[in-house]
């Protein structure tokens, strides 16, 4: 069974940077790839994913930065959240969280969940992947 999933950009930066196959964040962003994790996603989302894949401190590859977009698109839905007037201590990360409200049962996986408010459905890559393999 799949799973609407908002990923948070800085589980795809650890998964791109990962040098191993076998943690959480890659085992996410493989999730998209087989068809277990649904992405939803926002045209700012995209855009932030875009600017900070591409900063020179990290180092990707075009061609890969292209192909988890690519794929965040043609797997994904494109959602367009309403407002929810939430205060979070880092404003860039409320589309994040207001694009998971817009799906029935869906996530927010993120490696800061100290930025988002203590909700069940915000849930950190290890504890995406024990939904994933416990269904």
């Amino acid at each position: 069974m799949p799973y609407y999933a908002v990923i948070d950009t800085n589980v795809i930066v650890a998964a791109l940077l990962s040098k191993k196959s076998d943690t959480a964040t890659v085992k996410v962003v493989n999730s998209i790839f087989t068809g277990d994790i649904i992405p939803l996603y926002h045209r700012k989302i995209i855009e932030e994913y875009q600017d900070v894949l591409r900063r020179d401190k990290f180092h990707l590859q075009e061609e890969t930065i292209q192909k988890v977009l690519t794929a965040i698109q043609k797997f994904g839905i494109e959602v367009y959240p309403e407002p929810t007037g939430k205060i979070l201590p880092d404003m860039d990360d409320l589309i994040f969280y207001e694009v998971a409200l817009t799906a029935a049962n869906s996530y927010l996986v993120t490696g800061n969940q100290k930025h988002f408010p203590a909700e069940k459905f915000i849930v950190s890559p290890y504890e995406m992947i024990v939904i994933l393999t416990n269904d």
